[in-house]
């Protein structure tokens, strides 16, 4: 088991360090452990070093965590990866936050899924900033339409915006791309009052999302080691 209580007061350190680089306040980013594949007793450190966000990729993984950690009601949970139709109940039943809304349909399901008793859905709408043909995401010339009608449902509150930029070695070129999500979130929050997320920046490019407006970071391997395939159900 890696060190994580010393790895997440690394990671803090370093979005202290990133913040004030840039004159921003650190109280004004989340850190969101991403957790996927990694086991339950990985998470439990990390809730003992006071972490109490964390995402997960993969629904059934994430609802079981969630199941495990049930008697603790102070974690929120957020679903950061690709949602299947067929996987949208899950979501709706379990987590507070789901980071990758690309369609009205996703939406709406989600909406109606999600129980009376339940706080409404925190929902991201994913933007494809890279433009690459194989992420998930919205162009950024979409973002208005599908803002206004996912920002009538409701059992949904649409928060914010969420990137996974295409991976870029320089920080100019990670920062030139964040500004552009920075610009479309600032014109957003205009719209919509209630917006206060921008989920961008994850191990190797934080200090660029941090300097453009970042308000919730999403690290998994700085935290928790390389990733751990095969003995954890999808």
């Amino acid at each position: 088991m890696h060190n994580i209580e010393q790895n997440l007061h690394d990671v803090r350190n370093n979005i202290i360090l990133a913040a004030q680089k840039c004159g921003r306040s650190p109280e004004e980013i989340t850190l969101l452990a991403v957790s996927k594949t990694k086991p339950a007793e990985a998470i439990a450190k990390a809730i003992a070093t006071g972490q109490r966000e964390f995402g997960e990729n993969y629904v059934q993984e994430g609802v079981e965590k969630i199941q495990q950690f049930a008697n603790r009601n102070d974690l929120i949970w957020h679903f950061i990866g690709p949602l299947q139709s067929n996987k949208s109940r899950l979501v709706a039943e379990h987590f507070d936050w789901c980071h990758t809304i690309d369609r009205l349909k996703i939406a709406q399901r989600l909406s109606e899924q999600r129980p009376e008793s339940m706080s409404p859905l925190n929902v991201l709408i994913q933007i494809n900033i890279s433009g690459e043909n194989s992420k998930s995401g919205i162009l950024l010339e979409e973002l208005e339409e599908l803002a206004a009608k996912v920002n009538l449902l409701p059992n949904l509150v649409l928060r914010g915006l969420m990137a996974i930029p295409a991976p870029e070695e320089d920080y100019e070129q990670q920062a030139a791309i964040f500004r552009r999500m920075e610009q479309a979130f600032i014109k957003l929050k205009a719209q919509y009052p209630q917006i206060d997320t921008l989920s961008m920046g994850m191990t190797d490019d934080m200090e660029a999302a941090i300097a453009c407006g970042s308000t919730l970071v999403r690290i998994g391997t700085a935290i928790f080691g390389a990733r751990e395939y095969g003995s954890t159900v999808r």
